[in-house]
């Protein structure tokens, strides 16, 4: 919750208490502390912004500030029967009072602003969103065969501590993106309209830090259905260790992309469809091959997904060479690039990494690889992150999904391009953790169970912090080529992780 909103909830429960309270209740009392749970109320909409969860606090405030009004005015004008009328209006605002003061304590915390965990590295975080189109490639979730593929990029890179003192909004289009969530996953329309008012840690442009000439560079692939900013808690830890992290919002996996010109291209349920039947092309190709707007995908969307990659490279080294915002100019060290994704974005993360060579160390977490992976297997240094067989099985018997094939699928996948890796790689297993402790999303309803929206027994704090400690130890060792002792077998900090590692 936020403070004012703390506030406005306590506020509310004092004036509850002393209507209630036959000792307290005096004409002084009740008409101070009224007043300033109902200016509260007005100061809480006008400067953190209202949201409906807030509603029965709202509705208190204002009838507190009627009851007490009520029974001064009864009280000035001496009304037949005067004291029979002050108790109905007294048990009537308590009766009122006790119900709204549950659901003003319940539904705030049920669906809470959340705050994202601080990172705890040396820098601050700076943000800078761009939108690219890459006039060489036909946009196939469009049928008009003139539309180029078009892309919404947000870069985080570390910045200078105490240069900015407004962040940038977790959603920077969280109208569209939650409207797109709750068609596709069949919530109620209003269940995620607060997050609107979610805070980042980064400051929009603000100044990069110069302590190093430059820093690597990492790609971060959403999931299907996702949006960029969805591993948060993950892209601000990096950064804050010297990363810049470069998000990209992809039409067709992205629940809805919002461009700078104010169109969007949201993932639609029969979009969602078409898509999936290409995801499952690309894990097991079958003939005849699946076509889409009159083109034929023998091996499916995730190679096409992979060359947004690719172009956002080429992208980022004219980056490199003027910023038109003037910031990350020569900052990009692209002679060390990695890439990180999770579920679809790590299947389409492997697919860039089996692409294109500039990707030096890649970091897959809990989905299957395509064929054409397993097929021709990685060359760089490689880790997955991912859960055992059991701990899928139980989000199955939770929350549904991970059929037998689906957990089969996606740990031989794993292992068939782990044991064919011809240099370093890494295997971490994680037990109890669900699919969504790899993301924020565990974030958004932290009381409330939501269907796709459960998270595993491990926690989502401490899934967070392995899914953290690893993924900064695989990149310190292959991109700043620092010592890494987490790498070097089982951790006594995280006894819970099974870990495996194969050497040159």
């Amino acid at each position: 919750m936020r403070p004012v909103e703390i506030l406005v909830i306590v506020a509310d429960f004092l004036t509850f208490l002393v209507i209630a309270v036959p000792r307290l209740r005096t004409m002084r009392w009740m008409g101070g502390i009224a007043l300033i749970a109902f200016s509260l109320a007005v100061v809480q909409m006008l400067v953190e912004g209202p949201r409906w969860q807030m509603i029965p606090a709202y509705v208190l405030a204002v009838i507190f500030l009627f009851v007490w009004l009520a029974l001064v005015f009864v009280k000035l004008t001496r009304i037949t029967n005067h004291i029979r009328i002050r108790r109905f209006v007294v048990r009537s605002a308590i009766s009122l009072a006790i119900i709204g003061l549950a659901l003003s304590a319940v539904l705030p915390n049920v669906l809470p602003v959340f705050q994202l965990p601080r990172p705890s590295g040396p820098y601050a975080i700076g943000t800078l969103t761009y939108d690219w189109t890459d006039v060489g490639r036909r946009e196939v979730f469009s049928p008009d065969r003139n539309r180029r593929r078009e892309l919404m990029v947000q870069i985080w890179y570390p910045a200078i501590q105490g240069s900015t003192t407004a962040t940038a909004p977790y959603l920077s289009d969280a109208d569209a993106v939650t409207t797109a969530l709750t068609q596709l996953h069949h919530f109620p329309s209003a269940l995620l309209d607060y997050l609107t008012y979610v805070k980042s840690h980064a400051g929009e442009a603000a100044p990069v830090v110069r302590n190093a000439p430059n820093y690597p560079v990492l790609i971060y692939l959403e999931g299907l259905t996702g949006y960029r900013q969805m591993s948060t808690f993950q892209v601000e830890a990096l950064v804050s260790y010297g990363y810049i992290v470069v998000g990209i919002d992809q039409p067709g996996v992205a629940s809805s992309v919002v461009f700078s010109d104010g169109h969007h291209i949201p993932l639609t349920s029969e979009l969602f469809s078409q898509v999936e039947t290409l995801y499952h092309q690309s894990l097991s190709p079958t003939e005849p091959a699946p076509q889409f707007y009159d083109q034929t995908f023998p091996n499916g969307i995730i190679p096409y997904f992979a060359q947004d990659v690719s172009f956002t490279l080429d992208q980022l080294t004219t980056l490199n060479t003027k910023d038109p915002n003037g910031i990350l100019t020569g900052k990009l060290d692209l002679a060390h690039i990695g890439m990180l994704g999770i579920s679809m974005g790590g299947m389409v993360g492997a697919e860039a990494c089996l692409k294109d060579t500039r990707i030096k160390a890649c970091l897959m977490m809990d989905v299957a690889m395509t064929a054409d992976v397993v097929h021709a297997g990685l060359q760089q240094s490689t880790m997955w992150i991912t859960r055992p067989a059991d701990s899928m099985r139980l989000e199955r018997e939770k929350d549904g999904g991970w059929s037998e094939q689906a957990i089969a699928q996606t740990l031989s996948t794993q292992h068939a391009v782990y044991a064919s890796l011809p240099g370093d790689g890494y295997f971490v297993q994680v037990p109890g953790m669900f699919h969504i402790d790899f993301t924020d999303l565990d974030l958004l309803a932290p009381l409330l169970p939501i269907p796709g929206i459960v998270s595993g027994p491990i926690g989502s704090q401490r899934a967070h912090e392995i899914v953290n400690v690893y993924s900064l130890a695989f990149f310190d060792k292959y991109l700043k080529s620092k010592p890494e002792v987490l790498l070097a077998g089982a951790s006594a900090t995280y006894p819970e992780v099974i870990f495996a590692k194969r050497r040159l």
